[in-house]
C-alpha cells in the first residue's frame, strides 16, 4: 500500500459567472493582484500533477473546502491525468472556521470512517490550554480515522502557527495529547497496533520531546522522516526562501515501524514554487509550469510511504 499526504493549500469550488471553478493554491492575503485569478487554474493542474506522480492509492489531503470539492477536483482535475481513479472519497465537516478540512481519497475500501471533530478537551481526558473552554472542540479541523487494510489512519491538520505563536503551540500539543488518546482508546496495546498519523501537524521542527508534539515524543511513535537524512526532510517552506521546516509528517506506531524497517518516506518537492528552499536542499527539478513563486501546486510537497502488502494484510488491530 502506498500513502500519500498532502496539503493542498485552500481548495474551495466556487461558482463564478455560472461555472464551477477551484480557488488556487493561495493564502487570501496574498497574491490578490489583478493577474492572481489566471494562476488559479495552473495552480490546480499542477496539484493534481503532484498527485499523479505520487501514484498513492490513500491520500491524506488537508485544506480541502468539502465534499464538492474534492469531488470535482477528482473527476475535473486528476482524472484527466490518467491517474488511477479514487472511488472512495470522504471530506467530513470540521471545525475550521473558513470550512478547510482534512480528507480522504482511496483506492481500497475503508473498513471504516469516523470523524473527531466533536471531541472535546474533557471528552478526551486532556488538560485544555489557558483559556480554552474544556467543552469546546479540541481539533482546529478534525482527526478523520480511517481503518484501510492492516492500517488505522489518523489525518490531522493542527493549529498553525499564527497569529499568536506562543499559544498556537500551546494548542497544538493539547490536539497531540488528543490524538494520543484517541489512539489510545482505540487500542489496547497501542504499541503492538498498525496505525499511523499523518498529515499537517504545523510543528517546523518534527517530532521532539521539547515542542508541541511532545505528548507523541516519548516512544510511542516513530517519525518516519527521521529516516531519512536530516537536510531532505523538509517539505515547506516560506515564498520568500528564507525558511524552511517540515510540519507534514508520518508518526507510525512501533509495530508499523518494525514491520517495515525499509519503508522511507518520499519527498514531492516538483510543485513547489522555484524560491522554495535553500537551492542546495531543492531535490530534482520543478515541473515546467511552476513559477518562482506562482503558479504553484501548493506551498506544501507532497509525502509519499511504501508499506507493501497492508492492503492485504488482516492482522488484528491490536496486533503487530
Amino acid at each position: 500500500m502506498r500513502i500519500a499526504t498532502f496539503n493542498v493549500q485552500n481548495m474551495r469550488l466556487r461558482m463564478r459567472d455560472g461555472a464551477p471553478r477551484l480557488d488556487g493554491a493561495r493564502d487570501r492575503d496574498a497574491d490578490e493582484d489583478a493577474g492572481a485569478d489566471a494562476l488559479d487554474p495552473i495552480d490546480r493542474r499542477l496539484t493534481a500533477a503532484v498527485l499523479r506522480a505520487a501514484d498513492a492509492d490513500v491520500v491524506a489531503l488537508q485544506e480541502v473546502f468539502d465534499q464538492a470539492t474534492l469531488d470535482h477536483f477528482h473527476d475535473a482535475w486528476l482524472a484527466p491525468t490518467g491517474a488511477a481513479p479514487y472511488p472512495f472519497r470522504h471530506c467530513l465537516p470540521g471545525n475550521d472556521g473558513r470550512g478547510l478540512d482534512v480528507a480522504l481519497m482511496s483506492r481500497l475500501p475503508p473498513l471504516r470512517i469516523q470523524s473527531h471533530a466533536a471531541e472535546t478537551p474533557r471528552s478526551l481526558g486532556v488538560a485544555p490550554p489557558p483559556g480554552i473552554d474544556p467543552d469546546a472542540p479540541l481539533f482546529r479541523r478534525d482527526c478523520l480515522e480511517a481503518r484501510i487494510g492492516a492500517l488505522t489512519l489518523f489525518v490531522c491538520h493542527f493549529k498553525a502557527p499564527w497569529p499568536d505563536p506562543e499559544r498556537a503551540a500551546a494548542l497544538r500539543r493539547a490536539e497531540a495529547a488528543g490524538l494520543r488518546r484517541l489512539i489510545e482508546r482505540r487500542f489496547a496495546e497501542p504499541a503492538r497496533a498498525l496505525w499511523l498519523a499523518l498529515g499537517d501537524m504545523n510543528e517546523p521542527a518534527g517530532l521532539s520531546a521539547t515542542g508541541a508534539l511532545a505528548p507523541l515524543a516519548d516512544g510511542f511513535c516513530v517519525d518516519l522522516l527521521e529516516r531519512l537524512p536530516e537536510d531532505e526532510r523538509w517539505t515547506w517552506a516560506s515564498p520568500d526562501g528564507r525558511g524552511a521546516g517540515r510540519p507534514d509528517a508520518m508518526l507510525a506506531s512501533p509495530a508499523l515501524a518494525a514491520r517495515w524497517p525499509q519503508a522511507r518516506p518520499r519527498i514531492i518537492r516538483a510543485g513547489l514554487d522555484r524560491l522554495a528552499g535553500p537551492p542546495a536542499r531543492s531535490g530534482p527539478p520543478r515541473f515546467a509550469q511552476v513559477g518562482p513563486h506562482r503558479p504553484h501546486a501548493s506551498d506544501h510537497a507532497a509525502v509519499v510511504v511504501d508499506l507493501p502488502g497492508a492492503e492485504t494484510q488482516t492482522a488484528p488491530e491490536g496486533a503487530p
